[in-house]
């Protein structure tokens, strides 16, 4: 009698752990569907299964996760950074982007649509997000390309490809979300995602030249010839962006300044390099000042609803029963690592990288641990696979800006930047089957710094 009771108390268990998953998940995909914003979706989801669920009061746990999952320290840098990229992406870096790489990369088989691959990375380590990535470099490269008639395909899909590298490359924005979130180092994190980045940028590198000595009859001749001098003098205008590059990454490297004092530095630097440049006026300083804050206000909106949601989830249990339930089907850590990617795939699809990312964390994070991998490494894998969601429809963010620059259909754009998306599923192919690629230089940083 006793063991029927037991049996009827799981049976029951596991039924209401069954209904309160269909609950959020229905609840929160027609808030979504409905077109309500993701932050106020994640909101009204967690008021509601806690009034539905818990006895604690709704106002005095929103009041009280809000404002700590807003006044992190660690937070500080995002503004920050997504300031320097608004200063600069109104400077002109993207002239100084074609006109000191294009000497050094019309040689190579592919030409200058290496530019977009290269300039994407560039811009990459400045911005730290893939759509002004997109923007920048191909307000600047589509044109000049088109004049020099390049296939098309291979123009727009290069740089909707290259410019998921926004994601990666520090200072990445996703980074530093995913860092506060799972309450890892931004610095480690930061330094983890350069190696993949410069991986994935010569094996887009290494494809456009495959793809024009393939395709040879469709790409131009013409190359300009430049002497060293003058392919040194026309390099000199992007001198200026790299020591900026370099000064905000070594000094996280190096461990001299945190990520939120490098970020302080990249301002300045930014502020410095406009004024030199001329294009540093009142009217450009507000700008950038106003689209800061904009998307730092968006993100943070997105992150205190996502800390909520956690709150919410947690009173239920529901994040530690799935990990249980996980560790209950005993899969293997490559086939784990496998069904996520195929899952934030799906879910790229229809959310922006952020979202995605807050959105499922707090489910995730504990699966993550449970079965071992280092969560500095998963960060590097997440924002690859993130990457690969922004080049696919029907929410792919960089095909919509490439849309509204290139005057192309969505499938054509999508179509081209298909192989990109093949691509980056090698990448992380490599970065799972060799996680050094991501883990030598976070490792290399403690030792500089011990």
């Amino acid at each position: 009698m006793c063991i029927s009771s037991i049996s009827f108390e799981n049976t029951n268990k596991k039924m209401t752990e069954i209904l309160l998953t269909i609950f959020f998940i229905s609840v929160l995909l027609i808030f979504l569907g409905s077109g309500i914003w993701v932050a106020i979706s994640m909101v009204g989801v967690s008021s509601i299964g806690m009034m539905l669920f818990t006895t604690r009061p709704v106002g005095d746990a929103m009041a009280t996760t809000i404002w700590g999952a807003s006044s992190s320290w660690t937070l500080t840098a995002l503004p920050l950074f997504v300031w320097m990229g608004e200063i600069l992406f109104r400077t002109k870096l993207s002239e100084n982007l074609f006109e000191g790489l294009s000497p050094w990369m019309q040689k190579l088989p592919g030409g200058l649509v290496h530019v977009n691959v290269v300039g994407c990375a560039l811009f990459a380590a400045i911005s730290g997000s893939s759509a002004a990535t997109v923007a920048t470099v191909g307000k600047m490269s589509i044109p000049e390309l088109r004049k020099r008639k390049y296939p098309e395909s291979i123009l727009l899909g290069s740089l909707a490809g290259s410019g998921t590298l926004g994601l990666l490359i520090p200072p990445s924005i996703i980074l530093i979300i995913y860092g506060v979130t799972v309450q890892e180092s931004i610095a480690k994190l930061f330094i983890a995602g350069i190696v993949p980045g410069i991986m994935i940028a010569l094996i887009f590198m290494t494809y456009v030249m495959i793809w024009s000595l393939i395709n040879k009859k469709y790409m131009p001749t013409f190359k300009q010839d430049f002497s060293l001098t003058e392919k040194v003098r026309k390099s000199g205008k992007l001198i200026p962006v790299i020591l900026l590059i370099v000064s905000v990454i070594g000094s996280i490297y190096t461990g001299i300044a945190t990520a939120t004092e490098a970020a302080s530095l990249g301002v300045v630097g930014a502020l410095i390099l406009s004024y030199f440049q001329k294009s540093l006026s009142l009217k450009t300083f507000k700008e950038s000042l106003l689209g800061a804050t904009k998307t730092s206000c968006m993100i943070a909106f997105i992150l205190a609803g996502a800390t909520f949601l956690s709150l919410a989830m947690g009173f239920t249990g529901l994040p530690r029963n799935l990990a249980l339930w996980i560790e209950g089907m005993e899969l293997s850590p490559y086939v784990l690592i496998f069904v996520l990617m195929i899952f934030y795939i799906i879910l790229g699809m229809f959310l922006d990288g952020i979202s995605a990312v807050v959105l499922t964390m707090a489910i995730i994070e504990p699966m993550i641990r449970q079965a071992g991998f280092d969560m500095i490494w998963f960060g590097v894998f997440l924002v690859i696979v993130v990457e690969m969601a922004q080049i696919t429809p029907p929410v792919g963010f960089n095909l919509f800006v490439l849309q509204g620059m290139a005057n192309k259909d969505m499938g054509y754009i999508a179509r081209s930047a298909f192989p990109l998306f093949l691509l980056m599923i090698f990448a992380v192919i490599l970065v799972v089957i060799f996680p050094e690629i991501a883990l030598w230089m976070p490792e290399q940083m403690i030792k500089n710094i011990n």
